[in-house]
């Protein structure tokens, strides 16, 4: 259960049918977000709404422990998961431009890669990595490091390239055969390393790391100015709201804030904030940076597993994107990421128009509290994209 939180995050999209007059107002609006705060048991978050031109803003709780200091709008914060988002995006675009082909296999890029324990590289298909129906086990450098809030201390700003979580995961069997590509219902698991392959095959096919291929073909020209890859460095750029995770056996808050997040790579090692996530969104629902047929793709979801449905009733994932239906009808559209410490959601209409964007931080190993925070989350982002707030 903690997996399928924390690996996924949020999701997202609307209903076409809602419209600008069902908005909550400012007012309505912060109260759900210090509800929601409640709620999560979290220690600060921010909320940004944009339904068409107008944007509305909320926050609760504090950017740092004991200061009553309230978290900045337009705070930095790392993108996690949503990283996928922007990942799979660049694949489409390469695939559009007929540099590869979502149906080429990863040992057409690189050979032996993904090999041993009945793991397959010559079976294993770029859509496949995207969708997570390759079956390729999701590990996580804890496997190794240990997740106590000691191990974080002490190893939080080592160096991990993403060959050292591959060959993590190629040391166990996957999870299931790789899925065909018209079978409706595959198996799905949720695994980081699936997005670093895909990354290390956008390095074979364009010459150059994932990250510069973000950066030229999604980031400079949307005019993401707080959308970067870090690199080794821990430190977030001013203004920031910190990160806190509530490890296992542990009873005490541990700040997560400075850490080196090489580890994550395409999987979630992206910096953002809140206005450049609504406009890479919008602006690849509205047709920007995909061609149709590679939006209609992405868009093409799967059911997700058990866990995964628990934490997230209704949801599909397609390709770095994820689906989940509205009480009033229609989807949500998105991602979300989590890291110890922090979690962001998102949540699109299908064209872009009605967005929300939260970002929290206080998170915790413990599964029940981890559903609870969930469950409240899910609930805002469904009552802002519905345009309904419950009396007082």
């Amino acid at each position: 259960m903690a997996l399928a939180v924390a690996a996924v995050g949020g999701v997202a999209a609307v209903p076409a049918a809602a419209s600008p007059d069902t908005s909550l107002s400012q007012d309505e609006l912060q109260r759900e977000v210090a509800r929601t705060l409640r709620e999560a048991g979290y220690i600060g978050m921010t909320v940004e709404v944009r339904d068409g031109s107008r944007r509305t803003h909320a926050r609760a709780g504090e950017a740092e422990l004991h200061t009553a200091r309230p978290v900045p709008y337009g705070a930095n914060f790392r993108a996690a998961s949503v990283t996928k988002a922007f990942v799979a995006t660049v694949v489409l675009q390469l695939a559009a431009e007929g540099q590869l082909s979502l149906d080429d296999t990863v040992d057409t890029w690189l050979p032996g890669l993904v090999s041993g324990n009945g793991n397959d590289g010559s079976r294993i298909t770029i859509r496949n990595l995207l969708q997570h129906t390759s079956g390729i086990y999701n590990y996580g450098l804890e496997e190794d490091l240990g997740g106590t809030a000691e191990d974080f201390e002490r190893t939080k700003l080592y160096h991990f390239g993403p060959e050292q979580s591959i060959a993590g995961a190629m040391r166990h069997n996957p999870d299931f055969p790789p899925a065909d590509p018209d079978d409706p219902e595959p198996k799905w698991n949720y695994s980081n390393p699936n997005y670093m392959v895909a990354g290390l095959i956008i390095k074979k096919a364009t010459g150059r790391p994932w990250a510069d291929e973000v950066r030229d073909r999604i980031i400079r020209p949307l005019g993401l100015k707080d959308t970067y890859e870090p690199g080794d460095d821990p430190y977030l750029k001013r203004p920031y709201a910190h990160n806190y995770h509530r490890f296992t056996g542990s009873d005490r808050w541990t700040d997560t804030t400075v850490r080196n997040i090489s580890w994550a790579d395409a999987a979630g090692s992206l910096v953002t904030s809140q206005r450049d996530l609504d406009r890479f969104f919008t602006a690849l629902f509205g047709g920007r940076l995909l061609p149709a047929a590679q939006l209609a793709e992405m868009r093409r979801t799967v059911p997700v597993s058990a866990d995964f449905e628990m934490a997230f009733p209704g949801l599909r994932y397609g390709l770095g994107l994820m689906r989940q239906p509205l009480t009033c009808g229609g989807y949500r559209w998105g991602h979300g990421g989590d890291l110890e410490g922090g979690t962001v959601r998102t949540a699109f209409d299908a064209d872009g128009r009605r967005s929300v964007v939260i970002s929290a931080s206080g998170t915790t190993s413990d599964d029940e509290r981890m559903l609870r925070a969930e469950k409240a989350v899910q609930a805002l982002l469904d009552r802002v994209m519905c345009g309904q707030a419950p009396r007082p």
